[in-house]
């Protein structure tokens, strides 16, 4: 055989093998197509124009965090954690942002190390705008795709998948509902 790859099934398997076992092989299809799934979204996403603005992914992603928390400000270490940016990294993507006058840095009262990111009235207006081109791709991505109920149930699911990776507290589940409790 040689100069020729030898092919196995997962039925011809040895048990020992968990790479190929059923259950194995089922887990391993599940994370790989959320990550696969998150990779696809983020390249449709990038280098998009929006409110007739180039906007890299990265400042759309800080900015619209920001402009959906609460008070449109985040402390700087949950935002790098919501984005998966590094202190440094998220500290570098703040600096543009600021320096574009979108963002702004506030002392935390309650921590003299801590600091929140906070949109500006320029970064309100300019999400103002783009939050509507950006919700027209997502509708076209997602066109005829999912019912609302299956939309629902997986944003049920990923919220709960998330909410592990972070060590936040699950949610109640709804009363009779089973949206993915």
């Amino acid at each position: 055989m040689a100069g020729r790859l030898a092919t196995v099934t997962t039925a011809e398997a040895a048990p020992s093998d968990l790479a190929t076992a059923p259950a194995t092989t089922d887990r391993l299809t599940t994370v790989g197509l959320v990550l696969e799934s998150a990779a696809g979204l983020r390249r449709q996403f990038a280098g998009r124009r929006l409110a007739g603005q180039s906007m890299s992914g990265l400042s759309f992603d800080i900015l619209i965090r920001l402009a959906r928390s609460p008070g449109h400000r985040l402390r700087m270490s949950e935002l790098a954690a919501q984005t998966t940016l590094s202190p440094s990294g998220l500290t570098r993507a703040v600096d543009r942002l600021e320096r574009d006058g979108l963002v702004e840095r506030q002392a935390c009262p309650d921590d003299r190390r801590g600091a929140f990111a906070v949109l500006t009235p320029a970064g309100r207006d300019l999400m103002d705008l783009a939050v509507p081109e950006h919700l027209e791709h997502v509708g076209e991505l997602l066109a005829d795709l999912f019912t609302p109920e299956e939309e629902a149930h997986l944003t049920a699911l990923l919220r709960r998948l998330r909410d592990r990776l972070y060590g936040l507290p699950a949610p109640p589940c709804p009363a009779g509902g089973d949206q993915g409790c």
